[in-house]
């Protein structure tokens, strides 16, 4: 399984769900699609997704320490 970092390519806005989609074996645009629907239900997904923006390396910084 691959580790939780933000990918260089696919991602749109801070590559937050193209991440999860990799670790998880998604497709980044299912991962988007439930990101967005659970937006529609009360909770802190907006905090959660900053909070992954900030807490989960890029690429290069992930490779860089596996390496």
């Amino acid at each position: 399984m691959n580790g939780l970092y933000r990918p260089s390519h696919g991602r749109l806005i801070a590559g937050v769900c193209a991440g999860l989609a990799r670790r998880f074996g998604m497709t980044p645009t299912t991962v988007r699609v439930l990101f967005l629907l659970s937006c529609l239900l009360p909770g802190p997904q907006f905090v959660v997704y900053l909070v992954l923006w900030v807490m989960m390396p890029t690429e290069d910084r992930y490779l860089a320490r596996t390496h």
